[in-house]
């Protein structure tokens, strides 16, 4: 296991379906858990790592375990749509808890975008850690899916014909500095499920909703943390892609976790 605060190693684990999973890990080996999912197009390289977020949870002290989404990074990315069945991503990452021995309360969770997504998932499935976070996600990105899925569709299917910096040109451009595979993707997109209103008033963790403040891609932010009863509600610089790239949000997810 990682020793070095500012090294990471990779590491495999058992997906959904049996599908080969990486997963990233940085910080001490006796450093209380916490794990972060990344965003749709990314990988936990870019959306925890390269900014310094993991690093500043590591040098707290803690050990952070950043998987690679399934059709992400060092992830399977099957072209079958049998392995994009429903709520897969929740089950890929309730799996990594089991496999890595973290029972309730025992673990912190968090995610960005299509990572907060994953995370409710996973909340709603029974995942208890015992702080969560979902940053760059609003109400409406949790209730009904539809609108963002039908956004990266286009995004997908209209490759290399998106107008010059339009937001599908923008996203376009992000997926081919990740690496990520379209056919994949595609097939991902089919497996999101929504998150019930009921679910969120049921969260009963201490959780952060973390947000850029220009920031309305997924919905309101504010909307989901009037939802969550408790919930600590905190904005940060930037949008929906700029937050992640800025040092206020891994000091802000430093001081949660």
């Amino acid at each position: 296991m990682v020793t070095s605060p500012t090294a990471a190693t990779t590491h495999v684990f058992r997906g959904a379906h049996g599908d080969r999973m990486a997963f990233h890990e940085m910080g001490p080996a006796d450093g209380r858990p916490v794990i972060l999912i990344h965003g749709l197009f990314s990988n936990a390289q870019v959306n925890w790592i390269k900014f310094g977020h993991a690093g500043k949870l590591a040098a707290k002290g803690r050990r952070v375990i950043m998987p690679d989404l399934r059709a992400h990074g060092e992830s399977a990315r099957s072209h079958d749509k049998a392995a994009y069945t429903a709520d897969v991503l929740a089950d890929d990452n309730l799996g990594l808890v089991e496999q890595l021995g973290f029972g309730p309360g025992s673990y912190d969770l968090g995610g960005y975008s299509l990572g907060g997504r994953t995370t409710a998932r996973m909340l709603t499935r029974g995942a208890k850690p015992g702080k969560a976070m979902l940053a760059g996600m609003g109400l409406e990105g949790l209730l009904d899916l539809a609108n963002r899925a039908d956004f990266f569709r286009r995004v997908l299917q209209n490759a290399g014909t998106h107008e010059k910096f339009s937001s599908e040109w923008m996203a376009e451009a992000f997926l081919k500095t990740t690496g990520g595979d379209p056919k994949a993707l595609l097939l991902l997109l089919n497996s999101f499920p929504s998150v019930p209103r009921a679910a969120l008033a049921a969260f009963d963790m201490p959780l952060m909703v973390l947000t850029g403040a220009q920031d309305n891609d997924n919905g309101s932010a504010a909307a989901l943390a009037e939802a969550i009863p408790g919930a600590t509600y905190v904005e940060v610089p930037g949008n929906h892609m700029s937050a992640v790239t800025l040092p206020d949000l891994g000091d802000a997810i430093a001081r949660w976790f």
